[in-house]
């Protein structure tokens, strides 16, 4: 994938706190996108509550913030981010990479795409666009995918109640 020209900085959602036996691969995963990311010389703004993590190590990014992994959190982190952007004259736009932070960065994500933040703020979801993820977190909706495009799925049904 050829270098985007557009993008200055990228800011990664990191998994939070890690539960023994998970979500270590993300913090793996993390460290190496931080690398890649910082060899095309973007700019790396990473955003993870847990200081423990190797991707939180001060070489793999040009700014960590230890905040809550949360949309109000990472929204304030955008306005920040965007305000720095503007006062080094940067070239290129912030963009939002959530794939990394498993679960809770998906969440997160999310949740800044429905309520408009990203649209209100200009920052470009990558990675996986937000239908993608609809489209992946919906069980059901993903099972009729499944089935519509020709593999086999086990039987199965939706209890929405116990």
């Amino acid at each position: 994938m050829p270098r985007r020209e557009d993008i200055h900085s990228v800011l990664i959602i990191g998994a939070g706190p890690i539960i023994i036996g998970q979500a270590c691969e993300f913090d793996y995963s993390g460290t190496q996108a931080c690398k890649a990311l910082k060899e095309e010389n973007y700019r790396v703004v990473l955003v993870n509550s847990n200081p423990a993590t190797i991707m939180t190590d001060p070489e793999f990014a040009d700014r960590t913030y230890i905040e809550p992994v949360t949309p109000e959190a990472v929204e304030k982190i955008i306005v920040r981010e965007l305000a720095e952007m503007k006062s080094m004259d940067a070239n290129g736009k912030l963009v939002l990479l959530p794939t990394l932070g498993g679960q809770t960065g998906l969440n997160t994500a999310m949740e800044l795409f429905r309520t408009g933040v990203l649209d209100k703020h200009n920052v470009e979801m990558i990675g996986a666009k937000a239908d993608a993820i609809e489209r992946g977190e919906d069980r059901e909706r993903f099972k009729e995918l499944m089935i519509e495009i020709g593999l086999d799925v086990p039987e199965s049904g939706i209890a929405h109640t116990v």
